[in-house]
């Protein structure tokens, strides 16, 4: 069962983008890297946020998921995953994977309704540290596919199906939270257009070295999110150096860097885990990254975009660094 800790905190450590390939020194790098993490932070939950494998250079993809979720299985830590594109795009069977989750130990996943689009999408409920019969926070799973057979190209997007569950979840959530919605959390692969909207029109926290694969339809999960008002926050990978977050209505967006040393990207670049803790009776959440050298990355740069007015013409935002971390705003990171 999750729960909230005796000081009203819960703490979750995202993994993302492993690509874990033949075993050899990258793969041993990113396994040692989770083992790391999870003994510096000690958290009450770990998600996987797809790409645990490599698609490409994974000969063996079952062999290859298991052998990278060694470290969470060893950890005794509940552990959540939802799928990435690199496992709908190896050639297993999205069953095979799904069978191997369930066996695996310490995993908390689960397939979801045979009715809805994906194969990872499901909902775990922390529970309240002061009520047995309280819950304290949601966390959404949802599988967020891989590239569409369409003639458009690009990434699958959250379907009709995956929307209407969540809806239908949150509606039920909320009232047998006596009319109040719960604070929720929701974690995928894709980033949805969102992202690359928050990143062009708001302030965010981080960067952006990387153009955002979103895919060319916005079915419009971030409008249910925002009319049922229970989540705060969406976490993703897919993007694999992009690590900045921003806020859009009131839901913070937020990118994480990648953990895998065999995932595409510079050598030198530090790998990373994403923190982030919620807190007991509240709707607010910290969060940070833990890089590969052990540090917290925790004030990233400011990114004060150039955004278009409804005329067409080019402004740039001209709000202060110091006023986006007054008492009213704190910085989002």
């Amino acid at each position: 069962m999750l729960i909230f800790r005796s000081n009203g905190s819960f703490k979750i450590v995202q993994f993302t983008d492993i690509h874990w390939k033949l075993g050899l020194e990258d793969d041993q790098r990113s396994a040692s890297f989770m083992a790391h993490v999870i003994e510096w932070e000690r958290p009450d939950l770990v998600v996987v946020t797809g790409d645990m494998i490599d698609k490409k250079e994974c000969p063996d993809p079952l062999e290859g998921f298991a052998s990278a979720a060694a470290p969470l299985c060893k950890s005794g830590i509940p552990w959540a995953f939802v799928f990435g594109n690199h496992e709908r795009e190896s050639g297993a069977a999205v069953e095979q994977f799904a069978a191997l989750l369930q066996s695996l130990p310490h995993s908390l996943y689960q397939p979801g309704p045979d009715n809805v689009h994906g194969a990872s999408n499901y909902v775990l409920k922390v529970q309240s540290n002061r009520s047995e019969k309280q819950l304290g926070a949601v966390l959404y799973m949802l599988d967020s596919g891989a590239k569409t057979n369409r003639a458009f190209g690009g990434t699958e997007w959250l379907q009709r199906s995956q929307i209407d569950w969540y809806c239908m979840q949150s509606d039920h959530l909320t009232l047998s939270n006596r009319g109040e919605a719960l604070p929720s959390l929701a974690f995928f692969h894709i980033p949805f257009p969102e992202y690359n909207e928050v990143w062009d029109y708001g302030i965010c926290y981080g960067l952006q070295q990387k153009a955002v694969d979103s895919p060319k339809i916005n079915s419009g999960m971030f409008a249910a999110m925002l009319e049922k008002g229970d989540v705060m926050g969406t976490f993703t990978g897919h993007s694999h150096l992009n690590d900045y977050a921003g806020d859009m209505h009131g839901i913070r967006l937020v990118c994480s860097r990648l953990t895998g040393f065999g995932a595409k990207g510079p050598a030198d670049y530090m790998r990373g885990a994403r923190v982030i803790v919620l807190y007991e009776g509240e709707r607010r959440f910290d969060t940070w990254q833990r890089l590969e050298d052990g540090s917290l990355y925790d004030q990233p740069p400011i990114h004060l975009p150039e955004c278009s007015d409804p005329y067409g013409k080019r402004t740039l935002v001209k709000r202060e660094i110091a006023d986006a971390s007054s008492d009213d705003e704190k910085p989002v990171i």
